[in-house]
């Protein structure tokens, strides 16, 4: 009889404590590729929801409503400091924002590289979040054909070359 109880007081206590853990681990995701049919590289950032509400109101001390243009310009001048492309030759490549969607568990940020292919990439900068949350991990996977290279971004590498 007493068994059956404690599971269940163990089992109860386990999903309180993944509750409590479940948003500890925080983490972007950028997809860069090119369209062969356009000509221009795409980017494809995605972060926690919470994690940009709670980093937009920490910077401006109010809360946002991230499907208002004026909350989405700054989300764009923050990724835009925060996100660069340099190219073979070490400057910056024109990363244009394209547009951003949000719901209640992500933000996506589209961006794009006009009429560059991603082979003129030598060096990717990626601080967004990470400059907010010390354990934040952003990751970028490079579609190149075939293959897909993966770059890590941390507090300690916010730097990598693209090749």
């Amino acid at each position: 009889m007493m068994r059956p109880l404690k599971a269940l007081i163990t089992t109860a206590l386990l999903l309180a404590s993944a509750g409590a853990w479940a948003h500890r681990f925080h983490a972007g995701i950028t997809d860069v590729s090119f369209n062969a049919r356009t000509g221009n590289t795409e980017i494809v950032h995605t972060y926690m929801a919470h994690d940009v509400e709670a980093l937009l109101a920490n910077l401006y001390g109010r809360q946002f409503d991230l499907t208002d243009e004026e909350d989405q310009d700054a989300l764009r001048k923050y990724v835009e400091n925060r996100f660069w492309i340099a190219g073979t030759d070490k400057a910056k490549l024109n990363v244009r924002w394209v547009g951003m969607t949000a719901d209640a568990e992500k933000i996506t940020v589209f961006q794009e590289i006009e009429q560059t292919p991603l082979w003129k990439a030598g060096v990717i900068h990626d601080n967004v979040l990470i400059d907010f949350l010390p354990d934040q991990v952003n990751t970028v996977n490079l579609n190149e054909g075939n293959a897909v290279r993966t770059l890590t971004f941390d507090r300690n590498n916010l730097e990598q070359p693209a090749r």
